[in-house]
């Protein structure tokens, strides 16, 4: 029976109490004591109430402990091969604390009541018992969901790294083989109509490769098997890379957009190659798709709590919750989202995945038609200002 139908079977059912003990008044009296409420089973020594375990499905055992042939104590401890969940219940007619300690370890008891009982506290004893065993089934059930969980993600991993694999193996290579052919055919001699053709096939494979490359880096640091090299860097090295701002530049200017950077320069605790190549996605998103003849803000400045902030603002329609959250979504492609008709739609997927192995994150707002993109590194405690 699996644990899910039995919570809903012992829920929907009443709970089973086996009672024994060498006194037939005793048990009884036991059974007048809780049949309205439970199903009680009857034992006059251990031997008969382990042929119960053997057939019933049992929740509370209450047990008395001086029996003959079979004390309570052995009785419990055998039971624990059938029925290892139920609560046990230990009655003793005398103080024997060398007997409670060997039933505590032995046959695991969760109370002993001395007799001659109080039967208001006995059933108190028992209800709550009923309480521990169901919240033991649903906390097994819950148990059983996590592994469920852990074993999807685990085969999620799976699927990851096996993708790596096979777009590093199955796509790559022949791609590079295209892209080498579509070289050595550049060098032939092409008419008007063949060089529109070959401009499209290697503006096709460029489109693939980059969203091959793309990909793997995005698998790549969400299953951490991208490594960082974490030492002090300074915040205006970050924009130090003149190619890439030279890009980003002739973007900006083709689209009459203006670039303003204030970056208070600090030492910061960051891999500077990946922290650069978040910049520059991030920049690249803010010139591609800012409105036309407006301004590009890039502020870096030290926050509380030992962090730097580096926020770039660009002028753009109005983003909802919801459109925010997709903006953050792996291949999320949709015209209507600040313009956004070219690209792979992992930009800001990657940066995500990158920053969340420097403890961060992208936080995006959108207020009064400006869009900021922000994110938080920490400083270098040794440069920090008492």
């Amino acid at each position: 029976m699996t644990p899910h139908l039995e919570l809903q079977m012992t829920v929907q059912m009443k709970h089973t109490i086996l009672c024994v003990d060498d006194e037939s008044d005793n048990v009884d009296a036991l059974e007048r004591l809780f049949r309205t409420k439970y199903r009680v089973l009857k034992a006059t020594s251990g031997a008969e109430a382990l042929k119960h375990l053997d057939k019933d499905r049992v929740t509370i055992i209450i047990s008395d402990q001086r029996m003959p042939n079979m004390t309570g104590v052995e009785f419990l401890a055998k039971s624990l091969k059938t029925h290892p969940d139920a609560i046990r219940i230990l009655l003793t007619g005398y103080a024997d604390i060398e007997v409670v300690i060997e039933a505590i370890n032995s046959g695991r008891i969760y109370r002993y009541v001395n007799k001659p009982w109080d039967p208001v506290d006995l059933v108190n004893t028992v209800d709550k018992a009923v309480e521990r065993f169901e919240m033991g089934l649903e906390l097994r059930e819950k148990n059983r969901e996590l592994e469920v969980a852990l074993d999807e993600l685990r085969t999620l991993d799976e699927a990851k790294n096996q993708f790596m694999v096979l777009v590093n193996h199955e796509l790559k290579t022949p791609l590079t083989a295209m892209l080498s052919f579509a070289d050595l055919l550049g060098e032939t001699k092409l008419d008007l109509e063949q060089q529109k053709y070959f401009s499209r096939i290697k503006g096709a494979a460029h489109r693939l490769q980059e969203m091959i490359n793309d990909s793997l880096e995005l698998v790549s640091a969400e299953t951490g098997q991208t490594k960082i090299d974490l030492r002090s860097v300074a915040t205006k090295s970050l924009f130090s890379d003149q190619s890439v701002t030279e890009a980003i530049a002739k973007i900006a200017t083709d689209r009459n957009l203006t670039l303003r950077f204030e970056i208070e320069n600090q030492k910061v605790i960051a891999d500077e190659r990946i922290i650069k190549s978040v910049v520059r996605r991030l920049l690249h998103n803010a010139v591609k798709f800012a409105e036309a003849k407006s301004e590009i803000a890039v502020h870096g400045a030290s926050a509380t709590n030992g962090l730097y902030t580096l926020s770039i603002q660009n002028k753009g329609p109005a983003l909802d919750g919801k459109k925010i959250q997709n903006l953050l979504k792996p291949f999320t492609l949709n015209e209507n989202k600040m313009n956004h008709s070219v690209g792979t739609g992992l930009g800001l997927s990657i940066c995500n995945a990158l920053l969340k192995l420097h403890s961060s994150k992208i936080d995006i707002t959108s207020s009064d038609g400006l869009i900021a993109v922000r994110f938080h590194l920490g400083l270098d405690p040794d440069t920090m200002k008492p």
